[in-house]
């Protein structure tokens, strides 16, 4: 093949290979954590950026490499598409590409400016700085869309994965993407970059062992979990089948964890969690099921995910405190919802979404009884950095979810990266229940001290570990990443500016008029 049509293969040869290059930066995510996939990817769209015959190009492959990425970290949301069965069918090969698609541009912006400024230090830095903020700002679509922020990639299992995110502490997951692109786009350079690499990410190892093992923790004794994975199919929970034989198997475990509580743990308070949606109706319309779940706590305090109509017949996606009696102590109506999942954006000309909730007010601390000082969470808000606690800060977080739309895909592998990072950004522990799993509990350095696998009806109980006190993330939020980024803009532009003298300097010295009176003077 010649003439014409060569030219045009060879033109969208590079966006192909950045296409190719997001599909392998995908593998970095859970349950894979494949890092040198992101790494080598990372790597390939800063090179094809720099090498763009036109910014056009250049904005074109970052786009393409974006698609890529999202198309490979939100595959399972055609999972949870398909659980509308003939309703939205329709939709299964629109979820995820769209998805993808809207997602892409915030990835050709950071590949047109690294594009635009010369190369070097300068550029890297630009690139780093650009893609961290376009990222951050994923925070203003629709409802906010945050999922699977590239610096969660970082939360491996096993000890390395836990001292290499402890620096989320301060500089938040979006802090981790920055080093990690930083890092990326850096190795382009090859010779000093591996120095400069070397010593960030040796620093950052250094400070995350340091702060594992002396964890400075409050003198706060918080209650014993006893998290109930009820095991109930997403199938069932919509259509309210076997609610009966559901409602007598979360009974039984509630009442066999509360008991092994009160014999392991006697000095503590015994609490039990239910996950989203782990009642099967309505639970402040159900006076007598209330009755039986606090005769099978035993008279302790609990939390139940439950859905909530108010007088005016909206609906609200809510968590339950139920004191010792059965009676409400407190709710929370969940404030983020899931874009096309709990409510349809207002763009859409046409009705898609029949049922949809409404956002509640906003965070909330509990302060009750056995509970002490919580936050309870709904699923979706706990992917959100530093937009999970409110005053008073608590002394431990409760993330109520139902994973089972995603059934036995990546979703809640992802969903629970977020949980853990949450942990160490707010310096709090963490307890996660699901239907069908992950459920699990994590202290304030994001270690898993208890875990039950998917796919099982089971209960975990676990003393909750102490909160540490206020982290630098947690008093300065995304400031601090929003401040990395505008210093590495800031250094970059005198770096360029710097280059560019020279380059003018040297260009005066080697004109012809300037050669003319140095031999002049040399006679």
């Amino acid at each position: 093949m010649s003439g014409p049509e060569a030219s045009k293969l060879r033109r969208y040869r590079p966006a192909f290979i950045c296409f190719l290059s997001g599909l392998f930066a995908a593998t970095a995510y859970p349950p894979l954590y494949f890092l040198p996939g992101l790494i080598c990817g990372v790597w390939l769209l800063y090179g094809c950026a720099r090498q763009a015959a036109s910014w056009r190009q250049a904005a074109f492959n970052g786009l393409v490499f974006g698609f890529g990425l999202n198309l490979g970290g939100l595959y399972w949301l055609t999972h949870a598409v398909l659980m509308g069965g003939r309703q939205f069918w329709w939709a299964v090969p629109l979820a995820t590409p769209g998805c993808a698609l809207i997602l892409a541009p915030f990835a050709a912006v950071p590949s047109l400016l690294a594009r635009r400024f010369s190369s070097g230090w300068g550029s890297i830095l630009i690139f780093a700085g650009s893609w961290t903020l376009a990222d951050m700002s994923r925070i203003f679509l629709f409802s906010g869309f945050p999922w699977n922020p590239l610096g969660a990639d970082l939360t491996f299992p096993g000890d390395a994965g836990t001292v290499l995110t402890q620096i989320a502490s301060v500089i938040g997951v979006d802090g981790l993407t920055f080093c990690l692109i930083l890092t990326s786009a850096a190795l382009f350079r090859v010779r000093r970059s591996l120095y400069v690499a070397a010593l960030l990410w040796m620093f950052i190892a250094i400070y995350g062992y340091e702060r594992v093992h002396h964890l400075s923790l409050l003198p706060v004794q918080n209650p014993a979990l006893v998290l109930v994975q009820n095991n109930v199919s997403e199938d069932h929970i919509l259509s309210r089948d076997e609610s009966g034989e559901v409602l007598q198997r979360s009974l039984m475990l509630t009442r066999e964890g509360i008991s092994i509580a009160h014999a392991l743990f006697p000095d503590r308070d015994a609490v039990y969690a239910w996950p989203e949606s782990g009642f099967p109706g309505l639970l402040d319309e159900a006076p007598f099921a209330r009755r039986q779940i606090a005769h099978a706590a035993g008279g302790s305090w609990g939390i139940i995910g439950s859905d909530r109509r108010d007088e005016a017949g909206q609906w609200y996606n809510s968590a339950m405190a139920l004191d010792g009696e059965g009676e409400i102590a407190a709710t929370y109506d969940k404030s983020r919802l899931v874009p096309f999942g709990e409510y349809q954006p207002r763009f859409l000309p046409f009705n898609i979404m029949p049922g949809q909730f409404r956002p509640g007010p906003g965070l909330r601390t509990w302060q009750l009884p056995q509970l002490g000082r919580v936050a309870p969470l709904v699923c979706y808000e706990v992917v959100f950095s530093g937009q999970v606690v409110t005053n008073p800060r608590p002394n431990w977080m409760l993330n109520l979810t139902n994973d089972a739309w995603f059934g036995a895909s990546a979703g809640p592998w992802q969903h629970l990266m977020a949980v853990r990072l949450r942990a160490v950004e707010e310096g709090v522990p963490i307890a996660q229940v699901a239907n069908t799993g992950l459920t699990a509990i994590f202290d304030a350095a994001g270690r898993k001290t208890g875990a039950i696998p998917p796919d099982k009806a089971d209960i975990l109980v676990a003393p909750l570990p102490s909160p540490v006190k206020k982290t630098p993330f947690a008093i300065f939020g995304r400031s601090i990443p929003i401040f990395i980024c505008l210093l590495a803009f800031l250094i970059a532009l005198l770096t360029i500016r710097n280059a560019r003298k020279r380059k003018s300097s040297e260009g005066k010295f080697r004109s012809p008029s300037n050669l003319e009176s140095r031999s002049r003077s040399h006679e």
